[in-house]
């Protein structure tokens, strides 16, 4: 869990120069990223196979740049791993990136987004509906309790349904599971989790597995429209360090974007191959071609929308002007939200 007392503690132990302050590192030959379980990641796998950042690197004048890809189980991990300097770059959701940029008064911001695909609540619970029949004991399983996009979206949804006061109503329903894990938890009738705010390839997975699940809630219902699920970022001590690393991210994710739009079977067939994913290439390309499924994009969608409920909620002291705020400069070209 990342939270407003574990933010302080990490950066309690680590300068704050150290996340945000002027670049005193060497340039970095290794770089070091972090994405989530998921086919939501896909750009971040055809940029591993095509080692499109090292490309872009050698285009820019940097010889020999490798890069190290981690797999964390959710976005809060990720972003420990990113404050305690032990990753350089981490590939995960809006709310983790806005918090961090709240919370180290611009020390970390987005380089490029990568995806915005829907993410679905999935329920195998035969009472409940809608978000109306959420009971006290009712579990839904997020990625990171409070600031998973997951767990803010239920909060957006809480406050529609329930009234502005009442956004943090479900908040005490999540528990925190990496989403293979709640997949499993789905599976198994007799845990208490059974509901999921799942992410794509889970939840065509789970409706098509699990007895009796089905759709709660899609996040386009809540957002009204598409939503940043994948993006890059990083802090802008690393940033500082290394500006072409920075400029080879985003263009090996333009790239990368490119190849899944006019090649999406055969980035399927990376990500299968990077992911070890045992979900069939057809079943992953008829769930792609489901509305929504085919939202790779570099800019930044619907974040803003974020940032406005987590100020009005008290989870970001400050209220970014633009999402541009939040974003380094090698995207403020992009026409994001």
């Amino acid at each position: 869990m990342l939270n407003r007392r574990h933010v302080a503690t990490l950066l309690g132990g680590l300068p704050f120069a150290a996340v945000a302050g002027p670049a005193l590192a060497q340039q970095k030959s290794e770089i070091s990223i972090t994405r989530q379980p998921g086919i939501l990641y896909l750009a971040t796998h055809v940029i591993e196979k095509q080692k499109l950042i090292e490309k872009h690197a050698e285009r820019l004048g940097l010889a020999g740049i490798t890069t190290k890809w981690i797999m964390f189980s959710g976005g809060g991990a990720q972003t420990d791993a990113l404050l305690s300097g032990n990753v350089d770059v981490v590939n995960t959701g809006t709310g983790n990136l806005l918090l961090l940029w709240d919370r180290t008064r611009g020390g970390v911001k987005g380089i490029a987004a990568s995806s915005a695909l829907p993410l679905q609540l999935i329920t195998r619970n035969p009472n409940i509906r809608s978000l109306k029949d959420f009971g006290p004991a009712d579990r839904i399983a997020v990625p990171t309790v409070k600031v998973s996009t997951q767990a803010i979206l239920l909060q957006m949804a809480a406050a529609q349904l329930y009234g502005p006061d009442q956004w943090a109503k479900l908040d005490a329903n999540t528990v925190q599971l990496g989403h293979p894990d709640a997949v499993a938890a789905l599976s198994n009738p007799q845990h208490e989790v059974a509901s999921h705010f799942s992410a794509p390839p889970f939840q065509a997975n789970e409706l098509k597995t699990v007895p009796g699940a089905r759709i709660v809630i899609e996040s386009p219902a809540i957002i009204g429209g598409p939503l940043t699920q994948g993006q890059f970022f990083a802090t802008t001590r690393f940033a500082n360090a290394n500006p072409k690393v920075i400029e080879a991210i985003r263009a090996a994710s333009v790239e990368a974007i490119a190849f899944i739009r006019k090649d999406t079977r055969a980035a399927v067939e990376i990500y299968k191959e990077i992911t070890n994913d045992r979900t069939g290439v057809e079943d992953l390309l008829q769930l792609l071609a489901q509305p929504g499924m085919m939202e790779w994009n570099l800019e930044p969608q619907g974040t803003m929308k974020f940032a406005q409920h987590l100020h009005k909620v008290g989870t970001l002291k400050t209220l970014p002007a633009s999402w541009r705020d939040y974003y380094f400069p090698v995207a403020h070209d992009l026409a994001g939200s």
